[in-house]
């Protein structure tokens, strides 16, 4: 009994850096398709055949995206929604399970996406 009182402390130590990895694994593959995504949105074109749109990045454990990205009708739009929407519910299931917190601000979307020099471009009114 005294050996499993012993050990106790041991084993809470040996789980937690069990959970601190599993944590870490996960934020890799989120940052990992984060980037994959950014990627994908950069390498869009626009001209008068492809069109400019933006959509928000990421879940912020207030709630809300990081950011938004600016991209063309020049990629496969269907692929890269879908990596996005994957993308956003992943983070929120990691902040929801890992307890993440960060600040409170929310990320303002563009007013409005021009395309300037065969690229899209985020433009705020203020």
């Amino acid at each position: 009994m005294k050996l499993l009182l012993l050990l106790i402390p041991f084993l809470i130590a040996c789980n937690d850096s069990v959970d601190l990895a599993a944590q870490e694994t996960e934020k890799k593959e989120i940052e990992t398709l984060k980037k994959e995504i950014t990627t994908l949105a950069e390498s869009s074109i626009c001209s008068d055949e492809y069109s400019c749109d933006f959509i928000g990045l990421g879940s912020k454990p207030c709630g809300g995206h990081w950011g938004f990205l600016v991209y063309s009708s020049s990629i496969d739009t269907v692929k890269f929604l879908s990596k996005v929407e994957e993308c956003n519910r992943l983070e929120k299931e990691f902040n929801q399970k890992w307890g993440i917190m960060s600040d409170c601000s929310a990320a303002v979307p563009p007013d409005y996406v021009i395309c300037e020099n065969g690229k899209c471009k985020a433009l705020y009114s203020n």
